[in-house]
């Protein structure tokens, strides 16, 4: 079966190599014309790290990335809330990384290279459009010297992200992204570790917040990379979005440093100085943190969409690319199952997978417009604004440890943690 891919991020790449195993003709066209590894740090879940696994990209991972302990809650004084161990620290069958996410995109570039054939993917190619033909459909390509050409497949996977074209051409009415009035500010730094080096920290409240984690391993001078990101509230709007988003040509643009030392250049705690890793930013960008509605449906024909094309979310909890490399395993899946042999067959597959994966999706997707997991910072933040003494006569630690396996189990976590989940 020939399946063309729009988009070489990391989902489309994910489906690129999971379609290709299992004997499938596969080309993506990416619409960089130049691949750089662009972008900060991101964490991928234990179980999309297995469906990594079974494409045999674990060594690789283990060689660049960092294998999560734990991810730990805490107020803005930096004071522990919870800490919930990670990956095989929690008792996972594979462990969390954490990742610098260009690293990771272009080591999957390399390997669909080494796989696919280097004429298989199509750098400076973007997919502006589709149109159906028979038992075809026929990709309309704007090339980066302007050029248009045209692509004939038997399915097209729309992996082209939040800005989707395939998306915008099935919904025209669906308008830009929804911004929920938070704006992120993130960026890397060289430091020495902190905790144990392999810990995920959230700390701060709705209005504002601070995460930070390593993403590659110490360097021989003991330094590692950090990433980091903070969020400050600029707008309230309620809890479902809504907002108009600032324009694209805002997004990705460099970010200030003196726009975050009168919100966090004071929030420096036992174990790690915040103003000081911002203020020693390598890099720092900016972008509002958006989303849209969930749609529908994802298909249209022998067209369906995948990851941020799909279901773009609010980047919480760690689902962005996890969810995308789910995807790419269902509808690798859902073809194997149904079989391709015919338009019959292939629209069961492509219903399998969407009714697989929709769901969950627009779940996680209404989860997060709740604050998913950072829920918990609100809680303490509002019933001790100064600290405390006691994390017990703030509240009950049971009830933060039950709101993180309920959110866990609602967004796909195969394999719940047992005991090593711990409170402090």
């Amino acid at each position: 079966m020939d399946i063309l891919i729009a988009g070489g991020g990391i989902g489309g790449l994910t489906a690129a190599l999971a379609l290709q195993r299992d004997g499938h003709r596969v080309q993506v066209c990416e619409s960089a014309a130049q691949l750089k590894p662009l972008g900060v740090g991101i964490n991928l879940l234990p179980h999309a790290v297995a469906v990594l696994d079974s494409l045999g990209l674990l060594p690789a991972l283990q060689a660049m990335a960092v294998p999560t302990a734990a991810l730990v809650f805490a107020n803005r004084h930096g004071q522990t809330l919870y800490r919930d161990a990670r990956g095989l620290d929690g008792g996972y069958s594979h462990p969390q990384f954490s990742i610098h996410r260009g690293d990771f995109q272009m080591m999957l570039w390399r390997t669909a290279q080494e796989r696919l054939g280097a004429d298989a993917l199509h750098a400076g190619e973007r997919v502006v459009g589709a149109r159906q033909e028979a038992d075809a459909v026929i990709a309309e390509i704007e090339h980066s010297d302007g050029r248009r050409s045209e692509r004939r497949a038997d399915l097209l996977i729309g992996a082209d992200g939040i800005h989707s074209a395939l998306r915008r051409q099935f919904h025209p009415q669906e308008g830009p992204p929804r911004w929920n009035g938070m704006m992120m500010w993130r960026g890397t730094t060289l430091a020495r570790p902190f905790l144990d080096g392999r810990t995920m920290v959230q700390a701060g409240h709705r209005r504002a917040k601070f995460v930070v984690y390593p993403i590659a391993p110490p360097r021989a001078d003991g330094l590692q990379l950090i990433n980091w990101i903070c969020d400050i509230r600029l707008r309230e709007d309620g809890l479902g979005g809504g907002l108009t988003a600032p324009g694209r040509e805002d997004w990705n643009r460099p970010g200030r440093v003196s726009d975050l030392l009168p919100t966090f250049g004071h929030w420096r705690f036992d174990w790690l100085d915040v103003p000081g890793v911002i203020q020693g930013a390598q890099q720092l960008l900016e972008w509002p943190m958006v989303d849209r509605d969930p749609l529908p449906r994802w298909r249209q024909g022998r067209i369906t969409l995948l990851g941020d094309a799909a279901h773009p979310m609010y980047p919480i909890g760690s689902n962005g690319a996890t969810q995308a490399i789910m995807d790419a395993q269902a509808i690798a899946q859902a073809l194997r199952d149904h079989g391709t042999s015919d338009s019959a067959r292939l629209e069961a597959a492509l219903a399998a997978y969407e009714d697989e994966r929709r769901p969950l999706c627009a779940r996680i997707v209404e989860m997060n417009r709740q604050e998913g997991l950072d829920y918990i910072l609100d809680m303490v933040e509002e019933r001790a604004p100064d600290g405390f003494e006691r994390l017990e006569d703030v509240i009950d630690p049971a009830e933060i440890d039950t709101f993180v396996r309920r959110y866990k189990a609602a967004a796909g976590h195969r394999q719940q943690p047992g005991p090593d989940a711990q409170v402090r």
